[in-house]
């Protein structure tokens, strides 16, 4: 089992808090820095995701400097060359497609039994040098961090907070892809660190904000992330809000008048599936100064 002992952790909080739970997976081949360097060899551009992780918690993910290494000599030089990087979808590989597929089988009758079937599965490996910094961000999925290798700092802050991130701030994430949620040192108030070290993983709800610190040696992190029902609801919401705002009109705050809000998400919904509009990307930091490779969501 790949989440021993942590189920009854995982069925108290899921889906709106937190939980540091246990994994099995510290021993497994496919987590060696020479079978992901291969990975990365395997994967298309778009797929990979890379740069400097000398950076400070309110750094805005947009402006993210971009290390100057080939994604191989990244991985090959993690220890010294202050970087990060993330390799995207990595169940395009039929290993780790077995792998993800493994993690959530536990897990699943919880996850649908109360936030409706699962979509959108994916999942991500983070490999980051010696006290990398993941500026403060959120992302638009549920998600289970495991860390494999080192330790680091995952620091939660309460998801759908307007008190801390505004409504407009969610509106614009999710109708223009805007990943600079912005910081402020007040929040450090509302902060919930999680010291993560080999065998732990946390359950992060969704768009719950964060920011990470690695310690003294490299970290090896995997990830894997859905969405749901609920979370695609949020997101509509939010879009129609925006498009709303723009109009003139001032929206309540998600949560203040229920039966508006669910007509607003089957709008949006109806409208979607009419126009299909391409948006940009949610996935934290996708683009950042034009390069495909540059700024990921997270640089664990």
């Amino acid at each position: 089992m790949i989440f021993p002992d942590s189920s009854l952790a995982f069925e108290d909080a899921y889906p709106d808090k937190p939980a540091l739970l246990r994994h099995g997976l510290i021993d497994n081949p496919l987590f060696d820095i020479d079978r992901i360097a291969a990975l990365a060899k395997t994967l298309p551009p778009q797929s990979i995701e890379y740069n400097r992780a000398d950076l400070s918690v309110g750094h805005d993910p947009a402006a993210m400097p971009f290390n100057g290494l080939s994604p191989e000599e990244t991985i090959r030089r993690i220890h010294d060359c202050a970087s990060w990087i993330v390799l995207i979808k990595i169940e395009q590989d039929p290993d780790y497609r077995a792998l993800m597929l493994r993690c959530l089988e536990a897990l699943r009758p919880e996850i649908e039994n109360k936030t409706g079937p699962i979509h959108g599965l994916a999942s991500f490996l983070f490999v980051s040098s010696p006290r990398a910094v993941t500026p403060f961000h959120m992302d638009p999925e549920y998600n289970i961090l495991m860390q494999i290798r080192g330790a680091k700092t995952f620091t939660l802050f309460p998801a759908n907070d307007f008190s801390m991130i505004p409504p407009e701030a969610h509106e614009a994430y999710h109708a223009l892809g805007r990943r600079d949620i912005g910081y402020r040192e007040e929040f450090a108030a509302f902060a919930r660190p999680f010291r993560l070290t080999p065998g732990d993983a946390l359950y992060s709800p969704l768009k719950a904000p964060h920011h990470i610190e690695v310690e003294g040696g490299l970290s090896i992190s995997y990830s894997i992330t859905w969405r749901s029902r609920l979370s695609d609801a949020d997101a509509h919401l939010h879009r129609m809000n925006h498009a709303l705002r723009r109009r003139g009109l001032r929206p309540p705050a998600p949560g203040v008048a229920p039966g508006r809000d669910a007509a607003k998400i089957f709008a949006h919904k109806l409208y979607s599936r009419i126009r299909r509009p391409r948006r940009p990307s949610e996935r934290g930091w996708r683009i950042s100064n034009g390069r495909p490779c540059g700024g990921s969501r997270e640089a664990l």
